[in-house]
């Protein structure tokens, strides 16, 4: 018998989903208020798609079938609808058979519907909403000829069972997630977000929603930039205070209208400049008449406090439902650069210069200094593909326009201003996915949380940031500090070729600045070649030598120039055509930037077409990197470099064979300039720890299996300490000593033997059973780890030496019952180390590591890396921390066994991943020894597992 909670409304299985064209369904179960919308809903399906429903003539649904399908008791019998408009388009239901593990389950798609993915989506959270009610099973039959339900089934991914029995096909799926399912699934979300971020940049026609009748303001500035642009579809003026008969509005000379309504043809996308209160007619106004999106510039939402925040929740609720995506509100504007497109449906005066950059910001003023500083510094060298700013990125985020690039043939380099990350488990995810093919650097703003936004819809996370800097890094992310150093690696990433190696040769016409160089690079992690000094008298043909000399040479992996003013007639247009020469002609690909003190025009020149070379002819207008430029070794996946094209296979680099004609998308030979060395290093820095990481990722790492690991035997465990504990979610209990030992115990992980003292016999007696030599300490929880104290003592070797210490130690720290003192076997000397696992909300369960004592307390050195990780991560995590030397033999010290704690990395990475009632597990002391680790002492905290959200059916975040 069901309780009553049982049976009451299941508000969390609402959810917006992305369909396959890039529209938004809502999905929801059925109530019975849905009579109306149910009996509507089946008179608008083809009398086809209802016999494959039901495998007969079925004309109209009887009163007794609107109850049937009506009335549920979310338990055994659960529907869901798939809701546009208001309107059903489709339905999804299952009944509990026997065995009670198991429900038939059957769909109806509306047929303008179909081909949507409306049932695929339907699949994944009525499967959710099963597994949640324990069953674990789905049946269902479909005729033969129903081809797109079966293959609804079929390309699930899940493991199933197929039979024909009666002219009948008998589908069978086991609804447990596999690899396969969530592969499935990630490509159908990759796909349907992507569709959805490409529909808004590509539209036919745009409607500025709010453009004033006089010139000024911000919808007339709207409206000026998409014309001035060169658009090239349709575009309208709308206002209400415009006249009732259709007009043109001058100077732009595009058609003015009341509303939406009056506008013959269909508008994709609608720019919104109206104040706030008016914004939910103009919503509804877009929604009936099929517009497919929103740029929303109105401010007055979340940012300005609580009644905002419910306006900002009803924009997106009103949005989703006509099926329309949201950017904003509270943005700067979208801009496609693509010849095909010319949008500037923004506030930035003018279009960007056409290239291969995406950006992406939260912010409208820094979006406006990212897109001023690139146009200023790369006019020739890079450009803009898209650009969008998210605002409040109530709907569309930066996970959104991630899905776009990470196949957009026009996109090479991938740019994004964040202040927040709301799921940075997803973020993860899809950023690795970017990285392997083309460079995403960020940079985050409100890095220590004081001035964390206020009006974005997803909060920002409380992880600290080293933690996320991390995950960062692991996922392949190019993280940097400051806007400036933003725009400096991507202008290097996006003209030059990925570097091989860490060795940087440097050549100039001044000792003193290729100095400065040298030091950075070792400051940077690279490893500079003595510098190259031409002398102040260099000529432009001294640089070509010095740098074709470089190039050339296969102990250099990259090249830095540095340049100061010289004496004489020499320009900065033959300084840059003699470089670039030498770069055309080169063996190799290698990365060439410049640093030069105040030599006016030298940036441009180096951006500019080769003067010999006609324009047309110069290449890609973003500017590619050199000719013949490859990508990283042992990239994952075999493409160009960013912004080159294939590699030229004649012997100049750079030039076509005698008697071709040119490529048709030639890379241009153009240079980074930076106004200081400490820059170009650290961008440079920047392409050679990520050309590393592609070249690690072509190999990625395993998730070793250990033969001694007893997994059920754990989860048995789990199960009863958590029922004798009563443990609530979200609430943690901390398991007593002998119940940590005997959890870490199945998974092979040992801690050193501890016996209670509660008195100096007890002392002794447990000393007798360990064996001396032993080690005395207190274990109370405010004396835990605290070296400092004095309080424990080691290498007690005798009865008497025992009892002194006994009393030395509850003279100086109080009582013996509020000490908790135990007795432990010795450790061999070694260096000590503290491992941790804990699980985050939203980045779920994260692996950590440092060095016992001050390095991890008081300087925060500690590396992190998601769970679960593989043999590479843990390799990786215990030799990113500052202190690893220590662990390899420091000036001279032993080294000690590394290969030990990586394996109890692997092991504690697999308990919290296999168990995630696992919410916390510290490891403090770990002495890791030359032979082996002794983990002296452990905490393990249990709660009821926490959802994960990325084994959940796919869904855009709720308003």
């Amino acid at each position: 018998m069901q309780t009553p909670s049982e049976h009451a409304y299941p508000t969390h299985w609402e959810a917006d989903v992305v369909l396959r064209d890039g529209g938004i369904a809502h999905i929801r179960p059925i109530t019975p208020d849905d009579a109306g919308r149910l009996v509507s809903f089946y008179e608008q399906v083809s009398d086809q798609s209802k016999y494959y429903r039901f495998f007969a003539p079925y004309p109209r649904l009887s009163d007794r079938d609107v109850h049937r399908f009506t009335h549920h008791d979310y338990v055994d019998r659960v529907g869901l609808a798939a809701i546009v408009g208001g309107e059903f388009i489709a339905t999804v239901r299952y009944d509990r058979i026997a065995p009670a593990d198991e429900a038939e389950v059957a769909f109806l798609v509306q047929d303008a519907h179909q081909g949507r993915g409306v049932a695929s989506a339907l699949l994944e959270h009525i499967a959710a909403v099963a597994r949640e009610r324990s069953i674990r099973r789905f049946a269902a039959e479909v005729l033969p000829a129903n081809s797109k339900m079966i293959k609804v089934f079929t390309d699930a991914g899940y493991t199933q069972k197929r039979s024909f029995e009666d002219g009948v096909v008998r589908l069978g799926l086991d609804l447990e997630p596999t690899d396969a399912s969530l592969a499935v699934q990630r490509a159908r979300e990759q796909r349907a977000e992507a569709h959805s971020v490409q529909r808004l940049l590509t539209p036919r026609s745009v409607a500025v929603v709010g453009a004033g009748r006089e010139p000024g303001g911000m919808g007339r500035t709207v409206l000026r930039n998409i014309v001035a642009g060169g658009f090239t579809g349709r575009t309208y003026a709308v206002n209400r205070a415009f006249p009732e008969e259709p007009s043109r509005l001058e100077p732009e000379g595009v058609p003015a209208h009341r509303s939406l309504g009056g506008i013959a043809e269909p508008v994709d996308l609608a720019v919104v400049v109206v104040p706030a209160e008016e914004v939910p007619a103009v919503v509804a106004d877009c929604g009936e008449h099929g517009v497919q999106g929103l740029v929303v510039l109105t401010a007055g939402y979340a940012e300005s406090g609580g009644r905002g925040r419910a306006r900002q929740r009803e924009l997106v609720r009103q949005a989703r439902s006509y099926g329309m995506r949201v950017i904003g509100p509270n943005s700067f504007g979208l801009i496609n650069t693509a010849e095909a497109v010319r949008l500037n449906a923004s506030l930035a005066p003018e279009l960007p210069t056409t290239g291969r950059v995406g950006l992406f910001s939260q912010s409208g003023a820094i979006g406006i200094a990212l897109l001023s500083g690139l146009h200023r510094r790369a006019v020739g060298l890079v450009g803009i593909s898209t650009f969008v700013s998210a605002g409040n990125r109530a709907d569309v985020s930066g996970n959104d326009f991630l899905q776009h690039w990470h196949d957009d043939p026009d996109t090479d380099v991938v740019l994004m201003y964040l202040e927040s990350i709301g799921n940075p488990r997803k973020f993860a995810r899809l950023a690795r996915r970017t990285a392997a093919r083309k460079p995403l650097v960020v940079v985050k703003g409100a890095r220590h949380g004081a001035a964390a936004p206020t009006g974005h819809a997803v909060p920002s996370t409380r992880i600290p940031d080293a933690t996320v800097s991390d995950l960062l890094r692991q996922a392949g992310v190019i993280r940097v500090d400051t806007v400036t150093e933003l725009a400096d690696t991507g202008l290097l990433l996006a003209s030059q070729p990925l570097p091989e190696g860490p060795r940087v040769a440097i050549c100039g016409n001044s000792e003193s600045l290729a100095l400065l160089t040298y030091d950075a690079c070792l400051t940077d992690g690279l490893r500079p070649l003595l510098p190259r000094d031409l002398t102040t008298s260099a000529t432009p043909a001294d640089f070509r030598a010095a740098l074709s000399a470089a190039l050339a040479d296969r102990a250099c992996d990259a090249v830095v120039v540095t340049a100061i003013p010289w004496v004489g007639d020499t320009s900065a247009a033959d300084l840059a055509t003699a470089l670039r020469e030498a770069v055309a002609t080169a063996p190799a690909a290698k990365p060439v930037a410049v640093v030069h003190l105040e030599i006016p025009g030298l940036a441009e020149a180096l951006a500019a077409p080769l003067p010999d070379r006609p324009a047309e002819d110069a290449g890609d207008p973003a500017g590619g990197v050199a000719a013949g430029s490859a990508p990283a070794s042992g990239a994952p996946e075999p493409a160009p470099a960013p912004g080159a094209s294939a590699p030229d296979p004649s012997p100049a680099a750079g030039a076509p064979a005698p008697g071709s004609a040119p490529a048709s998308r030639e890379p241009a030979i153009r240079i980074p300039a930076y106004p200081a060395a400490e820059r170009a290093v650290r961008a440079l820095a920047e392409a050679v720890r990520y050309a590393r990481w592609r070249r690690d990722v072509a190999v990625p790492g395993r998730v070793p299996e250990y033969d001694d690991i007893d997994e059920e035997g754990a989860a048995a465990d789990i199960g009863v300490l958590l029922k004798a504990h009563g443990a609530v979610a979200p609430r943690a209990v901390t398991l007593s000593a002998p119940d940590t030992q005997r959890l870490l115990a199945r998974y092979g992980i040992a801690v050193l033997p501890a016996l209670p003292a509660p008195d100096p016999d007890s002392a002794v007696d447990a000393a007798r059973r360990l064996g001396f030599p032993v080690a005395l300490k207190p274990t109370a929880p405010h004396l835990r780890h605290r070296a400092d104290l004095g309080g424990v003592r080691l290498d007690l070797g005798g009865e008497a030496e025992l009892r002194r210490a006994y009393a030395e130690l509850t003279e100086l720290l109080g009582k013996p019952e509020e000490l908790s003192l135990v007795v432990q076997s010795m450790a061999p000397r070694g260096v000590d180390t503290v491992v941790r696992a804990a699980i985050h909300p939203t980045a779920g369960a994260v692996l950590s590591f440092g060095l016992a004592g001050a390095p991890s307390l008081l300087l925060g050195d500690i590396a992190h890396r998601l769970v679960p990780a593989t043999d590479r991560d843990a390799a990786e995590l215990i030799r990113s921390v500052r202190t690893a030397p220590l662990l390899f033999g420091w000036r001279g010290s032993a080294p000690v066994d590394t290969a030990a704690l990586e394996e109890l990395l692997l092991r504690v990475s697999r308990l919290v991943d296999d168990h995630p009632e696992v919410v916390g597990a510290d490891l403090e002391p770990v002495i890791v020894a030359q032979h082996g680790v002794h983990i002296l002492g452990a905490t393990i905290r249990l709660a009821p597992p926490p959802a994960r959200s990325d084994l959940g059916p796919r869904s855009l975040p709720l308003y």
